[in-house]
């Protein structure tokens, strides 16, 4: 019997989370990707699960993140990822399979670019991911310059210098405003 890639919502929050914690380890919170998701709710239209026997191996997960460039507008991108697989079954092509009806989705919607961070002689190869335009980018937290990478389509082209947050966090309550 084939994998199965449906639509995340198929897959229960806490077997998501359970296979996350697995293929990641429970620290994984502490992760710089984990705080451009911060405050924000996934993609569902570009969020995948893989199921084998209707047991869950494998998600894929995309987020609405922006750069701000220093002087302009800020650009609307989608962070890639997690792409987590069960241990036991990683190596079995289920990532890749993954990440293709992710990228599929997110061409024919014409989605805004897609960036990641990640392996990037992998993910160049297999996916068309490049570092050289994120060089002068910056997060909210420590990674590793050469594997922050971005997947540019149609011609499109993005600020080479900024900062990526996530796109429409709720803002923090300040105390003073919720005291009047």
């Amino acid at each position: 019997m084939p994998i199965l890639i449906l639509p995340i919502a198929r897959a229960a929050p806490e077997a998501i989370e359970a296979l996350l914690d697995a293929a990641f380890g429970a620290d994984r919170h502490r992760r710089t990707a984990y705080l451009l998701r911060k405050g924000v709710a996934m993609i569902p239209e570009l969020s995948f699960a893989a199921f084998d026997r209707g047991l869950l191996v494998g998600v894929v997960q995309c987020w609405p993140v922006e750069l701000v460039p220093g002087d302009g507008d800020a650009v609307p991108l989608v962070l890639l990822g997690p792409v987590a697989v069960s241990p036991e079954r990683q190596q079995h092509g289920i990532g890749r399979t993954l990440m293709r009806a992710s990228l599929a989705t997110a061409d024919a919607i014409a989605a805004p670019p897609l960036m990641l961070i990640g392996d990037p002689e992998y993910y160049e190869r297999l996916f068309g991911f490049h570092a050289a335009p994120t060089s002068g980018w910056e997060l909210p937290g420590p990674f590793e310059r050469r594997r922050l990478l971005v997947r540019l389509t149609g011609g499109r082209t993005l600020p080479p210098a900024g900062h990526v947050r996530p796109r429409g966090a709720t803002p923090p309550v300040q105390l003073a405003d919720a005291m009047g």
